[in-house]
C-alpha cells in the first residue's frame, strides 16, 4: 500500500535530524504561508462549493486563524524550542537540570469537515513547528476543500515530510491500523473512541478535539442587548456547524421573554436568508434530514423554515424545552437553539453539572459572584463570560476537551507542547560528589539520607 511506503518514508527522514533545525522548520512554514496566500482563491472557490461558505467567513474563521498561527511560531519558534534550565534539588548538587523539547517522529492529524482548513491545516502547523513529519488526513465529507489541500501540499511538499492522504472512512481505517507516534484527530465523541481504541494497540498517544453539548447561560444581571447579539452571532455562526457553538439556552425565566424577542430582533436584522452570502449551507442532506427531525414543531418561537434543495435551514428557537426532549439528548451541530428556563442559578448550573463535560460554556451577567460560581464549579473545555466562541482566538489560551468532550489541547505554545516530547536531562560534575548514597551503608548514613531527602 502506498500509503505504508510513505509513511516509512517519513520514519526514515525523520531519522535523517533535519526537521529538527529551526532554519528547516521556519523554511517550510514560510512556504505553507506563501502557498495559503497564493492559493486563496482556489480555497475559497473549494469551501463554496462544499457548503456555501462565503470569502469573509472563510478568512476571518479559516484563513486567519492559520495565517496567525504560522506568524506566532516564526516569532517564537526560538524561544519554545530553547532548552528550559530548571531548579535542581540539593541531593542532586553539583549539577544543573534541563527540560528539552524533542520532536515526537511521524503525527497523524485527522481533520474535521466543518472548518476544513483550520481544523486540519492549524494541528499541521503546530506539528511542523515542533519538528515532526506529518500525515493530514482531511474529511472526506468537505470532498473539495479536501482536494484543494491535497493539492497544494502533495504538489509543493515532499511526501516524506509532508503528505494529503485523500479518501473515506475505509481509507481512514487503513491509516489507524499503522503506527504513529502521536495522533490528532477532530470530530464527533462516536469516532473519538474508535481513533482512541485504535491508537491503544499502538501504544499511540492522541489529542482528541471532539464537542458535547456546550451551553450558554443568561441571568437578569446581563446586559441583555449584548447577550443577545452575542449569542445569534457565535450559534448561527457557520450555520450551527461549530463544535463550540452554544448549543443551548438556559435563560434565567424573569427576562426570558425580552430576551427571546431581542434574538428575534437580531436574526432578523443580520439577514440569514436561504440565498446570504453571510450564511453557509448544510453540509449534506444526511445532516440536513437529521437536524429536519430535531424541530419540534409545537415549540417553535422563531424559524423552521427549510429549503431541502438548497440544504437551507432557517435559524431556529424552540421555546418551553426541557431535559427530556429529543434535541437535549445529542449535539445539535446545527442552526437550532433550544432555550430553557431556570429560576434559580445555583440550580440551573447543578444541571449543567450533572450532563457529560461539554467542549466549551458561555456565562452572560454583570455579577461577580455568580461569574466566580460558573468559572469554579462547572468543568468544561474553555469558554467566555460575555462572549460566545471568541475565546479560541486567543493564541495564549489552550483548545481542547476535557472527558468526554476531548483530550488534550493545542493553539499557541500548546500546540507546539502537544507535538513534543518533554525531555528531561540532569548533568553532574564528576568531582565534589558526597559517598553517602553508595554502599556499605550505615546507622549514620540512614540518618544523613532521611535529612537529605
Amino acid at each position: 500500500m502506498e500509503i505504508e511506503r510513505i509513511i516509512q518514508d517519513q520514519r526514515d527522514f525523520f531519522k535523517t535530524q533535519q526537521t529538527k533545525n529551526i532554519k528547516f522548520r521556519k523554511m517550510y512554514l514560510e512556504k505553507m504561508k506563501d502557498l495559503i496566500i497564493k492559493h486563496e482563491d482556489l480555497l475559497y472557490e473549494a469551501i463554496y462549493k462544499d457548503f456555501g461558505k462565503s470569502k469573509f467567513d472563510t478568512f476571518t474563521t479559516e484563513i486567519s486563524f492559520i495565517l496567525n498561527d504560522i506568524d506566532y511560531y516564526l516569532k517564537n519558534l526560538q524561544s519554545l524550542s530553547k532548552p528550559k534550565k530548571v531548579s535542581t534539588n540539593l541531593v542532586n548538587q553539583l549539577g544543573s537540570s534541563k527540560v528539552y523539547a524533542e520532536p515526537l517522529g511521524c503525527i497523524l492529524v485527522i481533520g474535521a469537515w466543518n472548518y476544513p482548513y483550520q481544523l486540519s491545516l492549524s494541528p499541521i502547523i503546530a506539528a511542523i513547528a515542533a519538528g515532526n513529519c506529518c500525515i493530514l488526513k482531511p474529511s472526506e465529507i468537505a470532498e473539495n476543500t479536501m482536494k484543494a489541500m491535497s493539492k497544494i501540499i502533495n504538489e509543493n511538499f515532499p511526501s516524506e515530510y509532508l503528505y494529503v492522504y485523500e479518501g473515506g472512512i475505509d481509507e481512514t481505517t487503513e491509516l489507524l491500523k499503522l503506527k504513529f507516534d502521536k495522533i490528532f484527530f477532530t470530530g464527533s465523541t462516536k469516532v473519538g473512541k474508535i481513533v482512541y481504541k485504535a491508537a491503544a494497540e499502538h501504544l499511540t498517544p492522541v489529542v482528541l478535539e471532539l464537542g458535547g453539548k456546550s451551553p450558554v447561560i443568561v441571568t437578569k444581571n446581563a446586559n441583555l442587548d449584548v447577550a443577545a447579539k452575542r449569542i445569534v452571532w457565535g450559534k448561527f455562526l457557520n450555520a450551527g456547524q461549530t463544535c463550540v457553538a452554544p448549543d443551548y439556552l438556559l435563560i434565567e425565566e424573569a427576562v426570558q421573554e425580552q430576551f427571546l424577542e431581542m434574538l428575534r430582533k437580531y436574526i432578523l436584522e443580520f439577514k440569514y436568508d436561504a440565498d446570504s452570502e453571510q450564511y453557509t449551507k448544510i453540509i449534506n442532506q444526511r445532516n440536513f434530514q437529521r437536524l429536519a427531525s430535531l424541530i419540534d414543531k409545537d415549540k417553535i418561537y422563531f424559524g423552521g423554515n427549510l429549503n431541502e434543495e438548497k440544504r437551507y435551514i432557517e435559524p431556529t428557537i424552540l421555546n418551553t424545552i426541557d431535559w427530556n426532549d429529543e434535541i437535549m439528548q445529542e449535539e445539535i451541530f446545527g442552526p437550532i437553539l433550544p432555550v430553557i428556563s431556570f429560576k434559580n442559578y445555583n440550580i440551573a448550573l447543578n444541571t449543567v453539572l450533572e450532563q457529560e463535560k461539554p467542549l466549551a460554556a458561555y456565562l452572560f451577567t454583570n455579577n461577580n459572584e455568580e461569574k466566580e460560581q460558573f468559572t469554579k464549579k462547572l468543568s468544561f473545555g474553555g469558554g467566555c463570560i460575555n462572549d460566545t466562541v471568541m475565546h479560541l482566538s486567543n493564541d495564549n489560551l489552550p483548545f481542547g476537551g476535557v472527558g468526554s468532550s476531548g483530550i488534550g489541547n493545542y493553539h499557541g505554545k500548546y500546540g507546539f507542547d502537544a507535538f513534543s516530547h518533554q525531555k528531561a536531562i540532569l548533568e553532574k560534575l564528576t568531582w565534589g560528589e558526597p559517598s553517602i548514597k553508595y554502599p556499605p551503608y550505615s546507622e549514620k548514613k540512614l540518618s544523613w539520607i532521611k535529612k537529605l531527602l
